[in-house]
């Protein structure tokens, strides 16, 4: 099975190295797998939230599209391409804007952050809120949605947002699915092996804290970053402690096991801070350097990256116009040629079906109930690892394939390459219980 993996990159800034070894880097080692379909995009809109200087954001996209393209980005395999070059994309916002609750944008992080500062200074809590903030997980929800996909690689502070691209889509499929799961709901995909880069002063690099070292400057704003990375005030020839040095953590991110394991013992064995952070710059300096030569090529031929972005607009569109055409008809959207006959023909087929609902228990594991036309429950299934694992087998129930219902007292079991799956409520005599086992045959029966 094809995973459909979605990563986008805020131009709102100049790339830095926690960029790289935190997103563009695992993100172009992922699209390489022969079983990845893989979406990247410069999420410009996004960068809209942030920022409010025209010049700045422009020069971000570009250079965004270039580092992407001098990484080694495949864009033959891998769709590139501009959030605002997808017309669908705001219009799927809305959409989803529609059925988003507000207590559930209420509780988004950066908002309520936002909030906690206003009223700690005494102001208004939403003085300087913009919708564009409040409403920012739904926009996150669209670009996700819009594709389908199935993991979004985040980190932690991001992971809230795709599980609230989960509600948004779980309540979509509710309202309009008419018992086909429209939105498949996405994964947030953290790689504990993915490093989150410590900045010069020690705390996480970011523009934010201006701590960030360049990722394509020139080599000697490089080596000057590095030499400004704070350490602690032990001597030439004392032992430092590389478990505690965000030097050798860095040094960690781009060396391969035995580099580090040297690097390590001469630490412990008392090399000198300037000499242990020359060696640093050799080797960030020996990983970037090609890269930085593709990276000044391509920022010098603006043409050509508009021209690669465009198609992979394009190719985005292919699948984005005809899902928001479906969404479109989904919500009542349709065309007035459409027969009036032929809309109540199909909502009628529509009730027939079985309507899956999906929910995530405390605990974080996955759960579907089997709904039938009256909303009556008609099997609850066990809990999944991942919705991933859910949805397929959900999909499986829908697919025609025979049912294996067991009999278990006054009530039965669905069961699937012998396991039991899924189990229907406790009836009140064997008659019920048979009746309930016909009912979910005819359910999940495949409409002619």
């Amino acid at each position: 099975m094809t995973t459909r993996i979605l990563t986008g990159i805020t131009t709102s800034g100049t790339p830095h190295l926690g960029n790289y070894a935190g997103a563009i880097r695992p993100a172009i080692i992922a699209s390489r797998q022969a079983d990845a379909e893989s979406f990247y995009f410069l999420a410009d809109y996004h960068a809209l939230i942030k920022c409010d200087d025209p010049a700045r954001i422009q020069r971000s996209r570009l250079e965004i599209a270039a580092t992407w393209l001098a990484c080694g980005l495949d864009v033959s395999k891998a769709t590139f391409y501009r959030q605002s070059d997808i017309p669908e994309i705001p219009e799927l916002t809305w959409l989803l804007t529609c059925v988003a609750g507000k207590g559930l944008l209420n509780r988004a992080h950066a908002y309520k952050a936002s909030v906690d500062k206003n009223l700690a200074e005494g102001e208004d809590p939403d003085a300087g809120v913009t919708m564009g903030l409040f409403s920012y997980p739904v926009l996150m929800a669209a670009d996700i949605l819009m594709f389908n996909a199935h993991r979004v690689p985040v980190g932690r502070d991001q992971i809230q947002h795709v599980e609230m691209a989960r509600d948004i889509a779980q309540r979509f499929n509710h309202l309009f699915g008419a018992g086909k799961e429209l939105f498949t709901l996405p994964e947030a995909q953290i790689e504990e092996s993915v490093a989150t880069l410590p900045g010069l002063d020690g705390r996480k690099m970011s523009k934010s804290y201006d701590n960030t070292i360049p990722l394509f400057g020139t080599a000697k704003q490089l080596k000057d970053a590095v030499a400004r990375i704070v350490t602690d005030s032990r001597l030439p020839g004392e032992p430092k402690d590389p478990d505690s040095s965000n030097l050798f953590t860095l040094y960690q991110a781009f060396s391969t096991p035995a580099q580090q394991a040297e690097f390590r013992a001469e630490l412990l064995a008392g090399l000198a801070w300037g000499e242990a952070k020359q060696r640093l710059f050799g080797l960030l300096d020996n990983e970037l350097g090609e890269a930085r030569e593709r990276y000044n090529g391509l920022i010098n031929r603006p043409d050509e990256l508009e021209d690669i972005l465009l198609a992979g607009a394009a190719k985005a569109r292919k699948t984005a116009t005809p899902f928001l055409a479906e969404l479109r008809a989904a919500v009542g959207l349709r065309s007035f040629r459409t027969q009036v006959q032929g809309d109540a023909g199909a909502k009628k087929k529509a009730v027939k079906s079985a309507r899956f609902v999906s929910f995530r228990e405390e605990d974080g594991s996955f759960r579907f109930r089997l709904l039938d036309a009256s909303g009556e429950q008609l099997l609850l299934s066990n809990c999944f690892a991942d919705g991933k694992a859910a949805g397929q087998v959900s999909k499986r129930l829908q697919s025609g394939e025979a049912l294996d219902l067991r009999e278990q007292g006054e009530a039965f079991g669905l069961w699937l390459d012998a396991e039991c799956v899924a189990q229907s409520p406790v009836y009140a005599d064997t008659a019920s219980r048979d009746a309930a086992m016909a009912s979910l045959r005819d359910a999940l029966k495949p409409q002619e």
